[in-house]
């Protein structure tokens, strides 16, 4: 632990290693969006892409740049972001790795709206609000379900996970009543995409972050902290627990809301990503901005690679975090075995 030391006798302590990885995976993700902005059918060197997003580019490549790519490379890093934020809240609320929307079923909740509007026959703008509503409408069910003089960590993963399961019927019956188009729509939106994303997209998602990202990291990050030491311990220093709780909760659940609204239900960045920031930083506590830095890099890398796995066909953003995240989740379960805690 370091200190920085003001004139008046203020002072701000930080861990170096912490700092340094969570810098270190901000600028990853800002390389790896200079070579996203870059690829495709008309590629375009990095200094080239630098120069169009500072305005002093080739007309050509500005308008492929900062109109064609920009939005997608901006979606993929606010989705990332905000999805590794939800999943770092959940896994230490609950005080579980297995914490993170798509296993608790907020997700799936999401894609109930999503699904019910796409059987209307609703616009795109109407399935986005479908999400939202669905994953908000998810969380505060589970939270009355897990309601018991206070939200116990254990209770909520568990009747998450049921919910998930429940909802993922629902989801199966829904695509079963849409038209043949709307469906197939449906289950590209449910992979999790971020093809033919613009500006009208991603505002929502940014509003939202720039509404509770500083009041999360500003306002709840140090008692979240103490959260971390137990119910009583909290109490005991002055933290309203579950006001606390509920809000942080409420925050979760909207950023992963928005984020599916954006994107689709994109699974394991938030199970993931706080975790392999955990393992960087090597800190304890929630490592929100580093949690935030290591879901942008993810989900940009991941676009990336399903741009460029195979020659002339793309594959969804959704299915490269499936198999990545997948792989990484039995093996977070095996190394969970191996430590006798399931």
């Amino acid at each position: 632990m370091s200190v920085i030391r003001f004139a008046g006798g203020r002072s701000v302590r930080f861990r170096p290693r912490a700092l340094a990885s969570g810098a270190g995976c901000a600028v990853l993700a800002l390389v790896l969006a200079v070579f996203a902005l870059g690829s495709g059918d008309y590629p375009i060197g990095p200094a080239d892409v630098v120069r169009s997003l500072v305005g002093d580019g080739d007309p050509a490549h500005d308008f492929i740049v900062n109109e064609l790519r920009l939005p997608r490379v901006v979606t993929a890093l606010l989705v990332g972001a905000a999805l590794a934020l939800a999943g770092a809240l959940f896994q230490s609320l609950v005080r579980n790795p297995l914490g993170s929307p798509d296993v608790l079923g907020f997700t799936q909740g999401a894609a109930v709206g999503a699904l019910a509007v796409v059987v209307a026959g609703g616009s795109s703008l109407a399935l986005a609000a479908g999400a939202v509503g669905g994953g908000l409408a998810t969380g505060a069910v589970i939270y009355l379900l897990a309601w018991r003089q206070g939200v116990h960590g254990q209770r909520l993963v568990l009747i998450g996970i049921g919910m998930a399961a429940i909802l993922t019927g629902v989801n199966g019956y829904l695509l079963t009543r849409g038209q043949l188009m709307d469906a197939a729509r449906a289950v590209l939106w449910l992979t999790g995409s971020l093809d033919g994303r613009g500006w009208k997209d991603v505002l929502p998602l940014l509003v939202v972050m720039a509404v509770l990202v500083p009041v999360v990291l500003l306002g709840c990050s140090r008692p979240l902290r103490m959260m971390e030491m137990g119910d009583d311990a909290a109490s005991g220093l002055g933290i309203p627990v579950e006001r606390l709780r509920l809000v942080l909760l409420a925050a979760a659940v909207l950023l992963a809301s928005f984020a599916a609204a954006a994107a689709g239900p994109v699974n394991f960045v938030a199970l993931t990503a706080p975790q392999l920031a955990k393992r960087l930083t090597k800190s304890p506590g929630p490592n929100l901005l580093a949690s935030m830095a290591t879901g942008a890099a993810l989900l940009v890398g991941a676009d990336l690679i399903g741009q460029q796995a195979f020659s002339g066909h793309q594959l969804p953003v959704g299915v490269v975090t499936g198999v990545l995240g997948g792989g990484y989740l039995v093996w977070l379960l095996a190394a969970e075995r191996r430590a006798g805690r399931i």
